[in-house]
């Protein structure tokens, strides 16, 4: 590998928080906790601060909920165990020198009934997901959201905004990203509501807006960020008009002084030649609507972070498979030292330390794959 530029070596003031790079350890959905409590243990600890090579970590989607949590096996944030787990992990990653951001979520029509009761996920127009879930089960029909139902959602985010803060996190991310609730109410694919959350952007942005309302009032705006994936269309998610959806939901999100947007640029194997340029290149597109910082996620490798920096239209940039097979990433690309190979098969679903905690740091005269 080859030495980059020093810029992304640098100090980064994101808001209150310093970050000691540009690199971005992404939220990463690898389910080692026990999947009947969330809480995160031992191994949460370890990884964690293993990969605290990294300027900011995010962690795995946290539920606010049982309800809302598609991944049994991460770690949520919805009740006193769980925090006092999270603490753990917050104290060891600050102890290895880096900041901690919690990523927040609930996963709307992607998560499964109740296998006990029955009881359906929530969304907010009765849509399925068209895409089988694992093994090739169908996903469940949700429930169209009522104005109770959303008034209580939006209160456990308030509840695991509160805990997130009581377990020492740094900030918060809203994931309002890949077919998940808040995703979910954006995008006019899955949204079809005829009341004050549907129909107009202004309407469909209201509970992503709400939300982070909420988040500003419990972390202050400086500490709130959130993702999106304006032209991801994973979990049957598409919008007619992601252009002008976006500009006004980043104008508004300026508005109120949010630290940042993490955008989820299309997928190379979603281009094509026919396709508007505007949505291939989305931080170029909508970095005018927003004046803080923007993380560029998608493939990314230090040399396109670089470009993006340098042109102005990304600050931070967002690692996922890296992180995960080197948890010494950063030095290895300050030094030019090799990387190891990732093995897929233990990204997902449960396990224990295998492809989790027991990649190797770089040793010196040691040869590595690459």
């Amino acid at each position: 590998m080859q030495k980059t530029s020093p810029v992304l070596f640098e100090n980064y003031k994101l808001g209150p928080v310093t970050l000691k790079n540009r690199f971005v350890m992404a939220s990463l959905t690898r389910m080692r906790c026990n999947p009947e409590n969330g809480i995160p243990n031992d191994l949460l600890v370890e990884y964690y601060s293993q990969r605290a090579s990294a300027g900011l970590i995010l962690s795995e989607c946290a539920a606010i909920s049982e309800r809302g949590n598609t991944f049994p096996g991460c770690g949520g944030i919805y009740n006193k165990e769980q925090v006092k787990g999270w603490k753990r992990v917050t104290d060891a990653v600050h102890q290895k020198g880096s900041k901690i951001f919690i990523q927040i979520w609930h996963g709307g029509r992607s998560a499964a009934a109740n296998k006990n009761t029955g009881e359906p996920p929530l969304a907010p127009s009765a849509i399925v997901i068209k895409e089988d879930r694992r093994k090739g089960v169908p996903h469940d029909v949700p429930k169209e959201m009522t104005h109770e139902d959303i008034k209580e959602v939006i209160e456990q985010f308030r509840q695991g905004a509160l805990n997130a803060k009581e377990a020492g996190f740094d900030g918060i991310e809203l994931h309002g990203a890949h077919g998940y609730l808040v995703d979910e109410f954006l995008r006019d694919g899955a949204n079809k509501r005829t009341d004050e959350y549907g129909g107009s952007v202004e309407n469909r942005s209201r509970f992503c807006l709400e939300i982070i309302d909420i988040l500003i009032e419990i972390f202050g705006a400086d500490r709130v960020g959130i993702k999106l994936s304006p032209v991801n269309k994973y979990q049957s998610m598409s919008d007619s008009d992601p252009v002008t959806l976006y500009t006004y939901l980043l104008q508004q999100l300026d508005k109120r002084g949010i630290a940042y947007i993490q955008i989820r640029e299309m997928e190379d194997s979603a281009k094509t030649g026919d396709e508007d340029k505007k949505l291939l290149e989305l931080c170029k597109t909508l970095r005018p609507f927003f004046k803080g910082t923007i993380m560029i996620n998608e493939n990314l490798t230090p040399e396109k972070l670089t470009e993006a920096i340098e042109n102005g239209y990304a600050d931070l940039g967002v690692f996922g498979k890296p992180f995960i097979s080197n948890p010494d990433f950063v030095e290895r690309v300050q030094n030019g030292w090799p990387l190891n190979a990732w093995d897929f098969s233990t990204f997902f679903y449960g396990g224990n330390e295998k492809g989790y905690t027991d990649y190797p740091f770089y040793e010196k005269n040691k040869e590595l794959t690459h």
